[in-house]
């Protein structure tokens, strides 16, 4: 049988997109009120901005990514299982997520949309064959209120 190539049955297989193995890439941080530095209860953190068609099916050819939610301390732990091509998209030459932080709970407020680099992460789980590992980057953001004056009821 050795003759013939065959090495034996039991081989173990493994799918890797793009030449490279998915990993883990997470943020995690505080969000704070940019005036008083108060921690924000209730902000999303999100590596996908919220583009959703009916009944929260994402669109053709977004797919559903993480996201969480604050606490009442303003922490927030945010990873998702990603391939590396998906953090060099749009021509970045140094590797990028866009994170979305929103204020969904009380709309008092403003969005912002982050571009968190992942090339000083540092790695907090090993790769493994067939896993890239884990990488984390601490993230903290300010908030700026909306101002009274220009919401509209």
């Amino acid at each position: 049988m050795g003759l013939l190539g065959f090495a034996g049955c039991k081989k173990e297989q493994v799918y890797i997109e793009y030449g490279s193995p998915p990993a883990d890439y997470t943020v995690k941080g505080k969000v704070v009120n940019k005036a008083n530095r108060k921690p924000i209860e209730g902000i999303r953190v999100g590596y996908d901005g919220g583009v959703y068609a009916m009944y929260g099916v994402p669109p053709a050819p977004y797919g559903p990514k993480a996201s969480v939610t604050t606490n009442a301390k303003g922490e927030f732990k945010l990873t998702d299982r990603l391939y590396v091509v998906e953090l060099y998209r749009n021509g970045n030459d140094k590797p990028i997520l866009p994170v979305y932080v929103n204020d969904i709970t009380n709309g008092l407020f403003q969005s912002e949309i982050l571009q968190v680099g992942f090339s000083n992460a540092t790695q907090s789980r090993k790769p493994q064959r067939g896993y890239g590992g884990e990488y984390t980057v601490n993230l903290d953001v300010e908030l700026t209120e909306i101002d009274p004056e220009i919401m509209i009821d």
